[in-house]
């Protein structure tokens, strides 16, 4: 494998392959000369929309079940019910090098990467293009960049940042210190957030409800409150949830309607990935992965892990009677799955999007940062706006500042389960309750649940092919 050349090469050809429903302009059937990529607005777009398609196309990818699944066996959320050599690494937190995920996780974010440093040096570059479609290319692909180094930094820690298309400089670059990547990403973001526009691109203004699909100025801000909030800075990462929580255009869904969330164009979604591959009826990957053909005697292969995950929901939690499945076997075993989407084929026209950034998880940035710093009083208002939407009773914790942690790490356990790793990222950024140095959330919580629990998985190793090519990493 040729770790970063063989990605900067293929690149933008293959980001130049778009599908129509991206678009509201017809674009090209084939691929783009690189030549003539920017030479207008149309084409241009075509150019940075591409990489959507290419995200969701296929099964077994990062940019879908892959960063669901994985990180959930990962942690504490659910398992694998039959032996699978490359799902039993994760589930054990003792992943080889070889494993034929992990290269996944790692070859997909940087060949996004590269086509979006290509996007972004074509459009600077540009001339003939509208000033307003320009700002918005650059944003979106400067996003993406942020988006798919977030979860590099996440799996990997320290990573190589590549910033360009210089494919000498790129291919042996070291790993850069994770603090480095995250600055990266928290510049990409405001720059991102600076560019693009309110309203959706594909002419959906603010107020109306469509099509989700392609990053706006919420997208970059809602993800930028998560990135100031992984790194610390509470009261960055408050300001720019609240932008988020404000704006007109996104709302919680009432009680009633929580089956609601996960649709399509929901009024819950600040960016969702739109089902591009829908032979047969299927509309996304997580649903045709995780639900049962049979939703009443079937058996699930993806089942909540007992003693954790499945006894986690408070009595009367509607995100357990909604987004959590349930079968019955003859000899009265109940098995207990993800169940938010709930489509696994057969349906037609499409009616759910893969879900990637959704106004619950918010409240919950918010609900923490405003935690640390002690902002007691507000962090729980947080807190029971997703109570009371989830049906449950409001809490009254005062000052009292473990009941308060204990809360939100409840409410982000319960709210975002089986999405795109947000359980395991918490147990792996927040530090240990035993006050003990260099431990984190994960050391307290899995050595009970995995035996062979070491404190050092908390990072994923470089892949074989990639570390064999790049001796540096």
């Amino acid at each position: 494998m040729r770790f970063l050349k063989y990605i900067a090469i293929v690149g933008l050809s293959l980001g130049l392959h778009s599908c129509e429903s991206y678009l509201d302009v017809g674009v090209p059937k084939d691929e783009v000369a690189a030549g003539l990529a920017f030479s207008d607005d149309k084409a241009a777009t075509a150019s940075v929309t591409g990489v959507y398609s290419r995200m969701n196309q296929l099964n077994y990818q990062f940019a879908n079940v892959l960063s669901m699944v994985l990180p959930a066996m990962e942690a504490d959320e659910f398992a694998y019910a039959a032996q699978y050599a490359a799902y039993d690494e994760f589930k054990a937190n003792a992943v080889l090098p070889s494993n034929q995920f992990l290269a996944t996780l790692w070859s997909e974010p940087y060949q996004y990467i590269a086509q979006a440093n290509m996007c972004i040096e074509g459009l600077e570059k540009a001339t003939s293009l509208s000033p307003e479609v320009k700002s918005q290319l650059i944003g979106e692909a400067k996003f993406l960049r942020a988006f798919c180094y977030f979860y590099l930094v996440n799996n990997f820690g320290g990573v190589p940042l590549v910033l360009n298309t210089n494919v000498d400089e790129n291919n042996f670059k070291n790993r850069s210190p994770e603090a480095e990547v995250y600055t990266a990403i928290i510049e990409d973001l405001k720059d991102a957030k600076s560019k693009l526009l309110d309203g959706y691109p594909n002419g959906v203004a603010v107020n109306a409800n469509g099509q989700r699909i392609r990053p706006n100025k919420g997208a970059a801000t809602a993800l930028l409150a998560r990135a100031y909030l992984y790194t610390k800075k509470w009261d960055l990462a408050e300001i720019e949830a609240t932008e988020v929580i404000t704006n007109p255009l996104y709302k919680l869904m009432p009680t009633a309607d929580m089956n609601n969330v996960f649709l399509k164009n929901s009024d819950e979604a600040i960016w969702q990935i739109q089902a591009v591959n829908v032979s047969g009826g299927r509309n996304t990957w997580e649903g045709f992965l995780i639900v049962p053909a049979n939703i009443v005697t079937g058996t699930p292969l993806f089942r909540l892990i007992p003693n954790h995950l499945y006894n986690a929901f408070e009595a009367g939690d509607q995100r357990h009677e909604n987004w959590v499945g349930m079968i019955t076997t003859a000899a009265g075993v109940t098995h207990k799955y993800p169940y938010k989407y709930k489509v696994r084929f057969g349906v037609t026209p499409t009616v759910e999007y893969t879900m990637v950034l959704r106004l619950g998880e918010q409240y919950l940035i918010r609900a923490e940062a405003r935690y640390n710093q002690k902002k007691y009083n507000l962090a729980q208002d947080d807190i029971n706006d997703i109570r009371e939407r989830s049906g449950l009773t409001a809490l009254s914790l005062g000052n009292a500042d473990a009941a308060v942690r204990e809360a939100i790490e409840q409410e982000r356990r319960v709210e975002l389960f089986a999405e795109w790793g947000h359980r395991w990222y918490d147990l792996r950024r927040w530090p240990s309750v035993s006050g003990e140095a260099d431990k984190t959330r994960a050391d307290d919580i899995l050595p009970a649940l995995k035996p062979t629990w070491k404190s050092s998985a908390i990072y994923l190793p470089i892949p074989s092919d990639a570390a064999a090519f790049n001796p540096n990493l």
